[in-house]
């Protein structure tokens, strides 16, 4: 009788299969953030993975007979282009579905590659101490004392803009808030007493630390993942805009603002499109990741 109470309570059934426990999901629907941050977040990745289905162009594809066509809801628009033409008469709506792609790539490498590099530093530093938090405390001083956009631009610049070159700069220079968090939450969870009895018990360091430590700060990682990823597709923007990112013709939100800078006063609507939907992305991000650290709080666990 009181172990199935005690299975019930944990949100396990009897025959030992595990179950989400109904409060778990009464939590996700009360917080508003997660429900609008995460909705939005997965409507785009819902676009960007089906892209190559739903877009009705190809976005490589120019027809210089219709350059420049504006949008539907403009007189001279039309609904065989949507969202309207570039200089290049390529359809915006496909370079508009095929940007989402772009951008959540680097988003989601950029935020493994710093994390896998940030948190190995961050728990090393917390569980560890002494010499080792030294080492790692001197070398997030250093990364912070270098501006990323600067870096960033400086390394492109010599060794050339591309996808992929965008991606490793930036995941070699975003590590330090992982590396920061990590340490922290690991030293706070390092004098806990499963940790203690782990180590009593035998424990290899490496299976105290991925087996006891890294679950209980596994959701610091969550929050500071999707910080990074937004932070990430903004630099990459940013870069595109300035010509040492992505490179054309890939349909990057950022080039395709940069492309269009200079029909500003002429087709506002060329700027606008692509940096509403790089903002939606951005504030769907934020939103996702502040809803998941009330949500995985202590007090938003109680």
């Amino acid at each position: 009788m009181s172990s199935s109470v005690t299975a019930a309570a944990a949100g396990v059934e009897p025959g030992g299969v595990v179950v989400a426990a109904p409060g778990i999901w009464r939590r996700v629907w009360k917080n508003k953030a997660v429900v609008v941050g995460g909705g939005l977040l997965l409507l785009i990745v819902a676009v960007a993975l089906l892209a190559p289905w739903i877009a009705p162009y190809d976005p490589y594809a120019q027809d210089l007979a219709n350059r420049n066509v504006p949008p539907f809801w403009y007189d001279a628009g039309g609904w065989a282009h949507p969202l309207g033409t570039d200089p290049l008469g390529r359809d915006y709506l496909s370079r508009l579905f095929y940007g989402a792609r772009i951008s959540l790539l680097i988003g989601v490498s950029v935020a493994i590659i710093s994390g896998l590099i940030g948190t190995s530093m961050g728990m090393l530093a917390g569980y560890f101490g002494g010499r080792t938090d030294m080492a790692v405390s001197f070398l997030v001083t250093t990364r912070l004392s270098m501006p990323v956009i600067l870096v960033a631009l400086a390394t492109v610049a010599l060794v050339g803009g591309s996808l992929w070159v965008v991606i490793m700069v930036l995941g070699l220079l975003k590590w330090d808030r992982f590396a920061v968090v990590m340490r922290s939450a690991t030293q706070q969870v390092r004098s806990l007493d499963y940790v203690a009895a782990a180590q009593a018990a035998g424990a290899s360091t490496t299976r105290v630390l991925l087996g006891e430590v890294l679950p209980n700060v596994l959701p610091h990682l969550i929050v500071v993942a999707t910080l990074e990823a937004a932070s990430a597709i903004l630099l990459e923007a940013a870069l595109s805009f300035l010509g040492l990112g992505v490179q054309p013709p890939l349909p990057s939100w950022g080039l395709m603002i940069s492309e269009a800078k200079s029909y500003m006063f002429f087709s506002f609507w060329l700027i606008a499109i692509p940096g509403a939907a790089l903002a939606l992305l951005i504030f769907a991000i934020n939103l996702a990741g502040d809803g998941l650290r009330d949500l995985l709080a202590p007090e938003g666990r109680a």
